[in-house]
């Protein structure tokens, strides 16, 4: 197998191909390699697969292609063009692993350059290549990213979805040697038969049929050798919160958790955590496609985060993931930008109720007012307590009844939400519920429960609005009612500020409303409000917009804007917008909601406002 590089008319080389032979910057090999392996699988499936692609005008390209023109070559460019395009982006995260399987491949790739089609050429390439991976070998030390053995299963059904494919067309592009005229389905019998090494019904002519079975015998094989060395090789689980980390963590926002209200959902089980060197910091995340995703800000002393942000850079480094934080606060905008050299992009507003400046009276409280008086008049009454005030027998109906209005089968939410509600260790935790007894009470296995708010501690005066569920055949303005019942008994829990929703682009759809916006504000914002249709952008806003709070920009810190289509993407399957996981009964059940023994029982703790709605 080798790398072949695309050549023009003359026979010469590429100018990036010629920069990469000189000798490139040690940080660009990675990027080099991983193209050229993009570039040569394409090409090397392309020559496997199309007997005309060798004598059509592209032919001085594949002259250094690997391989013989006979049935063996087929089949051993067909294996190359497939495991360089699996390889190429693991080389382009520096991974090791790759490196390694790339080292091993290019010298054998030479060999059967010299020995089947006396290509010195192609040799020469190959064994090229290889020595730039071996000279810029220390670019290529990133560890395994976090997996399990459910990716054995899906590299068996994707490649051999891929392979049976592939092995259609194989079958099909040799129509003057078909002897016969073989149906569809006699198509298909032929390629299952030949991934498994079997000859099929079709007939061909001449060597064609040997090269069509060495062809389909090669699918067959990589797809099996692949899934099973995936079954079979150590498992990287993700990280996870470990009881010492919670508790490590918990003490922390004790004494540091009234800086940030989204500190308390640093105690989500299924993130990881880094703390400083000093251990007086930590930060927080999650590794989504590659990304490794801190939310909100470091949690402890401020002069301790640089300790903290430096080992979460650290461990992105040694693994090559790309580094983003969602939702920090201005001040951990700062301090992430001047540690680090990333960039900051205002995100959204976080909308924050000081209890003392609240009333249901004015003009501007009108629709409020009226909504919960009206609530109030149909029988509706409302109940806020902490959790460790509540019986478990409530409890678990509280938590039966959240995930059964949930409405979705994935649990959303990530850098605002906790993915829990009623363990022993989130005492603290406040809970706000609606009661109304009906003719349905008796049979409902919620009772008289309608709706369910659900906060976490901001430190000892404040709280931070986690999860809004509500029946749907309960009247309208649950959440209203509910959100107006807490800071009402606010002053009796000792909770001064409350922070509520998330809104996303929020200064954008103030501004692009205003009369005399410009048509570029007016362009934005209407994108924003067709968004708004699959991701609640408008309806959140104008939802925390009712209670008159003040806004606390949030921001998203990341590399370079190369990055933020993927950190976009990364989010949203963090937050359970995208998934792209194993469906069940495949998929593993999200594990944050077991309850877990903590030191700290009654200490300070699912998801923040975007699922609310």
């Amino acid at each position: 197998m080798s790398i072949t590089l695309d050549g023009d008319k003359s026979g010469s080389v590429p100018n990036a191909v010629r920069k990469f032979v000189r000798g490139p910057r040690p940080e660009s090999v990675p990027a080099l390699v991983g193209a050229s392996c993009t570039l040569v699988g394409l090409i090397d499936v392309a020559a496997g697969v199309f007997p005309r692609f060798r004598h059509s005008r592209m032919h001085t390209l594949a002259e250094v292609l690997p391989g013989a023109l006979g049935p063996f070559a087929a089949a051993l460019s067909l294996s190359a063009g497939v495991l360089l395009l699996l390889l190429a982006h693991g080389l382009k995260r520096h991974k090791r692993r790759a490196w390694r399987a790339a080292v091993v491949l290019l010298p054998a790739g030479a060999a059967a350059q010299f020995v089947y089609r006396h290509s010195i050429l192609g040799a020469l390439v190959s064994l090229t290549l290889c020595y730039l991976l071996v000279r810029h070998r220390s670019e290529f030390a990133a560890l395994p990213d976090p997996r399990s053995r459910w990716r054995a299963l899906a590299n068996f059904v994707l490649l051999g979805a891929g392979s049976l494919g592939l092995g259609l067309i194989i079958v099909s592009v040799h129509p003057g040697r078909v002897v016969g005229n073989p149906s569809i389905a006699d198509r298909l019998q032929h390629v299952l038969y030949g991934l498994f090494g079997f000859e099929g019904p079709v007939e061909y002519a001449g060597v064609t049929s040997w090269t069509v079975a060495y062809s389909l015998g090669a699918l067959g094989l990589l797809t099996a050798v692949t899934t099973i060395y995936l079954a079979f090789r150590p498992e990287h689980p993700a990280a996870r919160l470990t009881e010492e980390d919670e508790v490590r963590l918990r003490a922390l926002l004790d004494k540091h958790g009234g800086r940030d209200s989204l500190g308390h959902f640093a105690l989500r089980r299924d993130k990881g955590v880094v703390f400083s060197p000093s251990g007086k910091a930590a930060v927080c995340y999650r590794v989504v496609s590659g990304v490794m995703l801190a939310s909100g800000d470091p949690i402890g002393d401020v002069e301790a985060w640089p300790g903290a942000i430096e080992r979460f850079m650290d461990e992105a480094k040694a693994h090559s993931w790309t580094p983003a934080v969602m939702g920090c606060s201005e001040t951990g905008g700062e301090v992430w930008t001047r540690e680090t050299g990333l960039d900051a992009l205002e995100l959204g507003d976080e909308a924050v109720v000081d209890v003392a400046d609240f009333s249901l009276a004015g003009r501007a409280m009108r629709n409020v007012r009226q909504m919960v008086k009206r609530i109030e008049r149909s029988g509706y009454e409302t109940r806020v307590r902490r959790v460790r005030d509540m019986g478990e027998t409530e409890l678990a109906r509280i938590r039966r009844a959240a995930a059964d209005w949930r409405g979705t089968d994935t649990e959303r939410g990530f850098s605002m939400a906790l993915g829990r509600i009623g363990d022993p260790a989130d005492g603290d935790c406040i809970i706000a519920t609606a009661h109304k007894a009906d003719e349905h009470t008796a049979d409902s296995p919620y009772g008289d429960l309608k709706a369910v708010l659900h906060f976490v501690p901001w430190g000892t005066d404040g709280m931070s609005l986690e999860l809004m569920r509500r029946d749907r055949a309960a009247d309208p303005g649950m959440n209203e009612l509910l959100i107006v019942a807490s800071l009402r008994d606010a002053p009796r829990l000792g909770i001064e500020r409350v922070s509520l929703n998330f809104a996303m682009f929020r200064s954008a759809l103030a501004r692009g409303e205003k009369l005399g916006a410009g048509p570029v504000l007016r362009g934005w914002r209407g994108l924003l409000i067709f968004l708004s249709r699959w991701f609640q952008i408008e309806s959140l806003y104008k939802f925390n917009a009712k209670f008159r709070p003040r806004w606390e920009p949030r921001f998203v810190v990341y590399r370079n804007s190369r990055d933020l289509p993927r950190i976009s993407f990364a989010a949203m399957q963090a937050e359970g917008f995208v998934n792209v996981g194993l469906p069940r009964p495949f998929g593993r059940r999200f594990p944050a909601s077991r309850p877990r023994p903590c030191a700290h029982a009654t200490g300070p703790g699912p998801e923040h406002g975007p699922s609310a709605a």
